[in-house]
């Protein structure tokens, strides 16, 4: 059974820095692409970051610079660090294996 655990969302104020973790569990992960998206209220769900087996990184225009996407496979974990964070990045975050996706976690950014 596929399980993604995701963790660290909070509030924090705007400029502040946040690490997200989603913990995978019943997947061979280290072959696998892991990504994060986000939901803002009434807004569609958006892609965020990719990281793939390689390592290889993309990221959403909005997040580049900010936002660094890693993996530890020896913990079957992938990571979101959030830095400069702004309102506008408030939002439901969930990360993704294939058509697997975690809870999601909360992200409040306070102006």
């Amino acid at each position: 059974q596929v399980q993604l655990v995701e963790s660290g969302g909070g509030l924090v104020q705007a400029g502040g820095s946040l690490r997200l973790s989603c913990a995978a569990s019943g997947i061979i992960f280290w072959i696998n692409t892991m990504d994060w998206y986000r939901q803002a209220p009434q807004k569609q769900r958006e892609w965020v970051a990719t990281i793939t087996s390689g390592s290889s990184t993309s990221y959403a225009d909005s997040v580049k610079g900010r936002f660094t996407i890693s993996r530890d496979n020896a913990k079957s974990t992938v990571y979101l660090q959030m830095n400069s964070l702004k309102p506008e990045d408030t939002a439901v975050y969930y990360c993704r294996c294939g058509n697997y996706w975690g809870q999601g976690t909360q992200v409040t950014v306070s102006s």
